[in-house]
């Protein structure tokens, strides 16, 4: 059996390209397959008027489906429909059969708080529509039969519309005897329960484009699929996936997003069972019919979507905008925002499958000081364990684990270790027999401890539905339980999605059974969650389970850092994302801009791809670009698969090091920027990686975008994504606004106005700073970002139209949560003609930091003071300034401002 697994496990690491037949397509999906075509004249389901009540936020109601014989109707199924008023122009919308013949499952671990609630009043109830509004002022009429629910935005224009093409579905749980298995390739799934898919459609009136659903890998904005496969989330392990494509990959998040110019609105389908997205864009000539075109007059502004789910019930989040920012905000409010990382995980990380033994990792390390490239941490991919058992060490490769970690930890640097969900079934392994012994794994449909094949051979898998399982596997992270790691050690979850090699689509069974809390009068089918119903879930579980662990075993007083490959709403919560198995082609480099975009929209905003590619081998230009464009993406990890040519920095020609060393250094420069945007994202829930329309929402040349992206509100970065090239198109957004961009390298100026050729060489990214924003430096990079926490700043002012700027900046120890005892700095700073000022937004929180300001670049000045001082803590000092008369940009030199309190400095003229 080890020979065979072996064999399997070769034969799909050495694939260069996906296999597309070893994954569904919507015609070999059962419920797709019979869902998609449907399409009727009038929807069967109606609202029972008899049965509204409305109590508090929440209007209750009977729904049914009715057949019509001749004059006579005759109700086949009960529904129960909730609708429940949200705070910030939410809605959630509820479905359910009344009476279920077994429980349908709702995911447990998406959302982060309950959702705080709002008023909702009934205003009228007459001609078979009911009225009501909440307390923003969006009104929401149901229509009675066919239901119909249509959310107004505040000027009483249709902004969302549920069941307006009647295809709503939901499939009734029946005992009837039927053949519901199915089968694909050789595998068969036995449906236990039968059919029981969902389908909603779902649409924005006035929308010019919709956005979201990651993960994939075609443009931001989402195409028309009438043509071709519909959208598919559904989390899986596909090695070196295909470029713009629809197909599933490892991530799954069911949040779209409509903007237009008149607004943007949102839908979050919170359901964890396979689901297919249809989209439909009426602007779209191929699907436009001349009799729309008759009705319309042309051109019609509307986007319909369709979701369709395997299991579950109808559960969906309508967000009401109504710009970009806002519903985005919105579904952040939902899901969680991503907690404040620790800091050295924003710097730069480096990894391969794998360094093979201590040597290895220690020559990696030097290698970095030698060649004067800083790194915040090294990674050991699954060949550093015992036989890939996890929590163990190859003591031959690794004998001395703490002793390796305290080398890094040294200089500042961590070890990332790979810890992935399935366990190895060898007789005397700890994990192994106490799973075995505790009823800790997953089922297969018999009851009977499921078994497939991943990168041990035979595995078994943890079963994180059950908290037992959770408390568990959590204290396997105890340092005596965890022999060699430390506070310094992060862990990285892998193969999460589940993968399973000899698996349905190289995943779990869908009739597995997972844990479900008991309940009384609940046995045989209702006893357990089938894995159908919570796939996409389950990488989800996995990671809050090593959250869990790695918080436990430093008492809650450590952040932990975690890397994960599958995704699901909710992921941010706990661990940054990569965009996986990709490959050493221009293609992917192009690709990772929009996959980060979807998903840093979607919630995740700590996402980055493997530098390099992890397939095949990149070649000088392509190598530097994409450390060039890594150094703009939240994650900037370099890595490789084990069989490709090693390809650290240095082992390329001097000048390509060289090109690598200022990439890198200047992610450094920039790492507190990096931190001070997640700080404000934990707060605020808005994107760190953002598209340009969230900024210019009526800007209409920027909605299809998504090449050259904005960080923050400040910072527009195109990175070089072509081989060759010796010019670029840059768009400028803010015409309207009369916004002017910067140079980063120049401090040139330049009025925004559209596209405009800007020129490269194997060298130059176009970097822009936003006129009005002041952006922190630190310009004395070292060999770790710890080494820099004291360092002094450089304070980078562009200046707007009005002479004007303003910025921020977060300070604190990086790495504990005693900022959460007000142990931190968030200073605003601002700069007017009369003066510039670094104050504290908390003014009863304080940090010891020693930084201080070494210099301040004026970028923009067309009228400069005649002198300057400095005023701190009762004290002015006269400035030294420099002007330059070239590109209009002051200096001050060595202000000497200390970070941790409040300063001005005031300008005469």
């Amino acid at each position: 059996m080890k020979a065979l697994c072996l064999l399997l496990v070769l034969t799909i690491s050495s694939t260069l390209c996906v296999d597309k037949n070893n994954f569904k397509t919507c015609d070999q999906s059962g419920f797709c397959k019979r869902l998609r075509p449907f399409k009727p004249e009038k929807s069967q389901y109606s609202l029972n008027l008899d049965t509204v009540i409305v109590h508090g936020n929440v209007l209750s109601a009977e729904v049914v489906t009715v057949d019509i014989e001749g004059e006579k109707k005759n109700v086949l199924w009960h529904y129960a429909l909730k609708l429940t008023a949200l705070a910030d122009s939410t809605f959630r919308v509820e479905l359910d059969e009344a009476d279920p013949l077994y429980p349908r499952y709702r995911p447990e671990l998406a959302l982060g708080e309950e959702p705080t609630a709002d008023g909702l009043k009934l205003v009228s109830n007459s001609n078979g529509k009911l009225m009501l509004v909440n307390e923003q002022g969006h009104k929401v009429i149901i229509t009675s039969e066919p239901l119909k629910i249509e959310f107004l935005d505040l000027n009483g224009e249709k902004a969302v519309i549920l069941n307006d093409n009647s295809q709503l579905v939901v499939e009734p749980l029946r005992e009837e005897e039927g053949t519901w298995s199915e089968n694909f390739k050789s595998h068969h799934d036995s449906k236990p329960r039968g059919n029981e898919a969902i389908s909603l459609d779902i649409a924005f009136p006035d929308a010019d484009h919709v956005y979201g659903i990651p993960e994939h890998t075609d443009n931001f904005h989402l195409k028309t699929t009438t043509s071709g496969e519909p959208y598919r989330l559904y989390n899986l392990d596909v090695f070196e996936y295909e470029l713009d494509s629809r197909m599933a990959i490892y991530g799954a998040i069911p949040v779209l997003y409509s903007h237009g110019v008149k607004r943007s609105a949102g839908v979050f389908w919170h359901n964890s069972a396979e689901t297919w997205v249809d989209v439909v864009n009426y602007a779209d000539a191929t699907v436009v019919s001349s009799l729309v075109n008759l009705v319309t007059g042309g051109h019609q502004r509307r986007v319909d979507a369709r979701f369709m789910s395997e299991a579950g019930v109808i559960d969906v989040f309508v967000f009401l905008g109504d710009k970009p920012a806002d519903v985005f905000r919105q579904y952040s409010a939902l899901t969680g925002v991503a907690p404040l990382p620790p800091r050295f995980s924003l710097a730069y990380h480096q990894s391969r499958w794998n360094y093979v033994d201590e040597a290895d990792v220690r020559a990696v390390d030097d290698g970095f000081d030698a060649n004067d490239i800083p790194a915040d941490a090294l990674w050991l991919d699954i060949e550093y364990t015992d036989r890939k058992k996890y929590f163990t060490w190859d003591m031959e490769k690794f004998p001395h684990p703490a002793d390796m970690v305290a080398n890094l930890t040294a200089k500042g640097r961590k070890l990332i270790v790979i810890i992935d969900p399935h366990i190895k079934r060898e007789a005397g392994y700890f994990v192994h027999e106490d799973a075995t012994e505790q009823g800790l794994y997953v089922k297969d449909k018999d009851g009977k401890d499921y078994e497939g094949w991943c990168w041990p051979g035979s595995s078994s898998y943890l079963d994180f539905f059950n908290p037992e399982v959770t408390k568990y596997y959590a204290e396997r992270f105890q340092f005596n339980n965890f022999p060699g790691t430390s506070k310094d050690v992060h862990i990285w979850n892998d193969m999460n999605e589940p993968s399973v090699f000899n698996g349905p689509e190289i995943t779990m069974p869908k009739d597995c059974r997972h844990y479900k809390a008991p309940q009384d009068g609940q046995d045989g089918l209702a006893s357990f969650w089938e894995h159908r119903h919570v796939h996409n879930e389950n990488g989800l579980r996995h990671i809050s389970g090593t959250h869990q662990g790695m918080l436990d075993r430093s008492d809650g007083q450590y952040r932990p850092f975690i890397l994960t490959r599958a995704v699901f709403a909710g992921t941010q919560r706990y661990a940054a994302v990569w965009t996986g198995d990709n490959a050493a082609e221009w293609g992917f480099l192009q690709a990772s801009v929009p996959m980060c975009i979807s998903l840093a929209v979607s919630g995740v905003s700590f996402c980055g791809s493997d530098v390099g590619g992890f397939f095949k081998y990149p070649e000088a230009e392509l190598m530097t670009r994409w450390y060039q464009a890594g150094a703009y993406q939240a994650f900037f990890r370099a890595h490789s698969h084990i069989e490709t040519k090693r390809r650290e920095p240095w082992l390329y020609d001097a000048a390509t090091t060289a090109r690598i060393r200022d990439a890198v250094r200047r992610r450094y420069a920039l790492l507190d920027f990096w931190y001070t945007l997640f700080y404000e994202h934990s707060v605020d829930g808005l994107p760190v990686m953002r598209p340009l329309f969230q900024e210019f929402p009526r800007e209409e040349e920027t909605f299809t975008i998504d090449n050259t992206y904005l960080l923050g509100d400040k910072l527009l970065v195109r990175p070089v994504l072509e081989a060759g090239v010796t010019s670029v198109k840059v768009y400028l957004p803010g015409k309207d606004s009369h916004t002017v961009w910067y140079d980063v390298d120049s401090y040139q100026s330049y009025p925004a106005n559209g596209y405009m050729n800007v020129d490269v060489n194997i060298a130059k990214v176009p970097v822009f700073q936003r006129g009005g924003s002041v952006v922190p430096r630190k310009e004395r990079v070292r060999r770790s970002s710890a080494l820099m926490a004291h360092d002094p700043y450089t304070l980078v002012v562009a200046l707007d139209g009005q002479g004007k700027a303003e910025g921020s900046l977060y300070i604190d120890d990086g790495e504990t949560y005693e900022y959460k005892s007000n142990k931190f700095i968030y200073a605003k700073i601002t700069y007017e003609p009369s003066a510039m000022k670094y104050s504290f937004v908390n003014e009863e929180a304080s940090y010891p930091t020693r930084s201080w300001v070494e210099r301040i670049v004026i970028a923009g000045i067309k009228n400069p003071p005649k002198s300057a001082k400095l005023s701190q803590g009762g004290k002015q000092i006269p400035l030294q300034m420099t002007l330059h008369r070239g590109n209009d940009v002051l200096v001050i030199r060595k202000p000497t401002a200390s970070m941790a309190s409040p300063w001005e400095i005031l300008f005469t003229y």
